[in-house]
């Protein structure tokens, strides 16, 4: 997994533009208590279902790779 230049940077677009398609299709309410892991997974798993994103293999998901599975689909956002 290669690091991106500005991974921080997409990383927070992708979990702001993830809380919009959530609570936009109506399946989640995120907390401002909520933590940025809880979100990152919760957006990882409903992209994955709604098959915005291709899933990470079962035995290779961690907290890391979600996020930058996230960053990459960011970065790919107009």
């Amino acid at each position: 997994m290669k690091k991106m230049k500005n991974e921080k940077e997409m990383l927070k677009k992708a979990i702001t533009e993830g809380v919009k398609y959530g609570e936009k299709r109506g399946v989640v309410e995120f907390e401002p208590t909520d933590s940025a892991h809880e979100k990152v997974e919760y957006i990882y798993r409903l992209l994955v279902h709604d098959k915005v994103i291709q899933p990470i293999p079962e035995d290779q998901i961690s907290q890391k790779s979600m996020m930058h599975k996230l960053a990459i689909w960011a970065s790919k956002l107009p």
